[in-house]
Formats: C-alpha cells, sequence, structure tokens
C-alpha cells in the first residue's frame, strides 16, 4: 500500500514544530547565565521572554492568514530565518534592550509563525480521516522540541557559555530551511492528490488581504460567547505552561539547589510523557465531547500546582519526579479539543480562530512570565506564582464546562 502524501507533509511540519519549540524554549535555560554574566534581574530577563511570548502568539492569527495567502512553504522558510538571525545576533549583545530585540521580537515573530497554527492549517488542509490525531501528534511535537534542545542547551550553556547555546539554535533553524522548502507542499491539489479521507478534491481559494481577513475573521467570532470561553481557558493554559513553568521552572529549582541542566532533564520528562499525553487527546477529542475534556484537563492541572511549591528540593525525590510525569500527560492536552472545536463552530475559518485563540494563550504566558519575574525579584521566591496559576486552571476548568459546540457562524445559502 503506497504511503499518502500527506504523512510526509506531516513529518515535515514536525521536525519544523520541534525545532520552533525549542528554539522558543531556549531564554529559561538562559535565565542564570545571563544574570551572572551582565548582573540583570530576573524580572528584566523575563520581559524579553514575555515579548517573545507576545509576539509568539499574536503573530499566529496574521500568520495563519499569510499561510493563506502566500502558501505554509514560503512562511515558514522566513521564519526559520528570522529565528537564525535572533538567536545568532545574540552573541553580540550587551544591553538588556537588545536581548528583548533579539530575543524577543525576532525569535518571537519566528516562532510564532510556524506554531501550532501552522499545524492547525496543514491539518485542515491535509488530512480529513485522522485529523485530530494527527494535531495530536503535531502538538506533541512541540513538547519533543523541548525533550530533544533543553537538556542539551542547558549543558552548552552552562559549561560553554550561553553564546554557544544561542550558535546552535541559529545552526539548526537554518538546517531545517532546505527541508521545509523541498518537501513542504500548501495544498494535496498541488501534487494532483486529495486530502486524506476526502471524497475530492478541495477549493482552496487564497484571500488578497491576509491581515484583513484576520481581523475580520476576529470580529465575526467575537461574537460568539463560545470564542470568548475559549479565549479565557487558553489564557490560562498559557500562563500554566509557556509562561510559568516553560520559563521559570529551572531558576526556581536552581534556587533550592538542583542545578540546571537537572532541572532542564526534569522539563524535558514532561515532554516525553507530553507526547503520550498530547496524541492521547487527540485521539479522545474525536471520541469524547472536547469541552468535557478541557474541564477535566484544567480541574487537575491546577491542583497538581498547587502542591508543586513543597516539592521542589536539590535533589529529584519521587514526589517530584511524580509531578512531572502527570504535568507532562497534561501540558498541552487542551489544543486537539481546543482545536476541534475552533474547527466545528467555526467552520473554514477555524484555523484563524484558532490563531486567535491561541494569541490569548501566549498573551497569558506573557503575563504569567512577567509576574513571575517580578515576584520572585521580590519575594525571593515562586511560592506565589504556583498558587496563583493553580487558582487559575480550576477557574478555566469552570469556564470550559459552558463549551458547546455548535456549526459554524457563516450559514450556508437557505435551498430554494
Amino acid at each position: 500500500m503506497k504511503l499518502h502524501r500527506a504523512w510526509i507533509v506531516a513529518g515535515v511540519a514536525l521536525v519544523a514544530i520541534m525545532g520552533a519549540a525549542g528554539f522558543r524554549a531556549t531564554p529559561g535555560v538562559m535565565i542564570n547565565p545571563l544574570r551572572e554574566e551582565f548582573g540583570w534581574s530576573t524580572g528584566t530577563i523575563s520581559l524579553a521572554v514575555s515579548v517573545n511570548l507576545l509576539l509568539y502568539g499574536l503573530t499566529a492569527p496574521f500568520a495563519a492568514a499569510l499561510m493563506d495567502r502566500f502558501g505554509m512553504r514560503r512562511v515558514v522558510a522566513a521564519a526559520l530565518a528570522l529565528i537564525a538571525a535572533g538567536s545568532g545576533l545574540t552573541v553580540w549583545m550587551t544591553e538588556s534592550w537588545q536581548l528583548v530585540a533579539l530575543w524577543g521580537v525576532l525569535v518571537g515573530l519566528g516562532t510564532g509563525s510556524m506554531a501550532l497554527v501552522f499545524a492547525a492549517t496543514l491539518t485542515g488542509r491535509w488530512f480529513v480521516r485522522h485529523r485530530s490525531l494527527v494535531m495530536g501528534v503535531l502538538t506533541a511535537g512541540g513538547a519533543t522540541g523541548q525533550l530533544v534542545f533543553l537538556p542539551l542547551l542547558a549543558y552548552l550553556a552552562q559549561h560553554q557559555g550561553w553564546r554557544t547555546a544561542s550558535v546552535a539554535v541559529a545552526v539548526c533553524a537554518l538546517l531545517v530551511v532546505p527541508l521545509v522548502w523541498f518537501l513542504l507542499r500548501d495544498t494535496p491539489e498541488e501534487l494532483g492528490l486529495t486530502a486524506l479521507g476526502a471524497d475530492g478534491p478541495q477549493e482552496h481559494v487564497r484571500q488578497p488581504d491576509a491581515a484583513r481577513r484576520a481581523l475580520r475573521t476576529l470580529r465575526e467570532a467575537s461574537g460568539s460567547r463560545g470564542f470568548w470561553y475559549l479565549m479565557l481557558g487558553f489564557f490560562v493554559c498559557g500562563a500554566s505552561t509557556n509562561g510559568l513553568v516553560g520559563t521559570h521552572f529551572i531558576p526556581a529549582a536552581h534556587d533550592h539547589g538542583m542545578s540546571e541542566p537537572a532541572a532542564a532533564g526534569l522539563l524535558a520528562v514532561i515532554g516525553i510523557f507530553d507526547v503520550a499525553g498530547t496524541v492521547l487527546s487527540g485521539w479522545l477529542s474525536d471520541r469524547v465531547d472536547p469541552g468535557k475534556l478541557l474541564v477535566a484537563y484544567y480541574g487537575l492541572r491546577g491542583m497538581s500546582l498547587l502542591v508543586l511549591p513543597q516539592l521542589f528540593a536539590a535533589t529529584t525525590e519521587p514526589a517530584m519526579l511524580l509531578f512531572i510525569v502527570f504535568y507532562g500527560l497534561d501540558w498541552v492536552a487542551t489544543v486537539p479539543p481546543t482545536v476541534a472545536l475552533c474547527q466545528r463552530m467555526f467552520g473554514k475559518d477555524g484555523a484563524i480562530v484558532f490563531g486567535w485563540v491561541f494569541a490569548s494563550h501566549m498573551v497569558g504566558a506573557a503575563f504569567a512570565s512577567a509576574v513571575a519575574g517580578l515576584l520572585r525579584d521580590e519575594l525571593g521566591n515562586y511560592d506565589v506564582a504556583w498558587y496563583g496559576a493553580g487558582i487559575l486552571c480550576i477557574a478555566a476548568a469552570f469556564v470550559s464546562a459552558n463549551l458547546r459546540t455548535r456549526p459554524p457562524l457563516r450559514k450556508s445559502p437557505a435551498p430554494a
């Protein structure tokens, strides 16, 4: 049986998404080295991370529209070039504003252009059968990127210097460009194929004004109460993952005597179990009410964060390992049901709507990253940040309980 080209395209996307996740997570292993070399406060460094996260999210809806206008291949290749430039140029920085401009702006724009919206766009074009499952695999790829890169980058930052880690990111980003350019295709129809599981060719009309379409979609979607429920839930999701744990877990563990490579290794374990959790979530999203899944994911995540401050120690204790395994299973398990709800509620605009929902995810991440850094500077620890995130997650579970799947906003013409 011949392998459908959709699987090859998904494989290329997986490599790109893995790289983007690893590149974006790099500042987490650089907080302590930068603090030691330049004397910058945690809050100052966290500002650069917050700008990175904010642009990572706000770029997403426009990236979805740009992919619709210019094609996924061009947008992703340009994004990788931005990441390489932003990471590579940091080796010459001497002021904190340069960190904000390079890691915050350039890397934020680059990684945001090939984030989860890229996965949602690709699965919407190439898959009918197994769509949520493939979305789960691609989402898990983000955590796998963290798994592959973070321990190595932490080792390089500690033993070879943070500049070596930055150069490694730039080189890896450039190496992915040829793979994307020669193997990725925008639609199956370009190759005379149909999407996997489709009855026939699908029409893909490229819009002339990507930014206008993104804003129009936001205006139309904002009239739906479900859209705001998704936005609020994903705001909390970003705050409790990328913003807090992804950025501050390593320095928080270091505050309790744990080495940075050991703490990075724990984040990598989160990546291992996230693969299983997200793929399972994708499988469940094809079979179970996605709203109910979100209630379970947010509620359990909140309870785990409430006990985390008591688990930190200089060595890795069994209780901390249990938290890491659980948090890994739940890390981005929220993505497949959220994508499924966007597609069911907003139809053909589902990918762009998810782009806006994902933007709220990264606004939440930016908020949590900045606030946690300031709390660390003021209080000397992260305890209040962990407790606050736990309470927010439980609140998100209650919000998600109100989600109901509705038909797309744009109604089909009435029969004659």
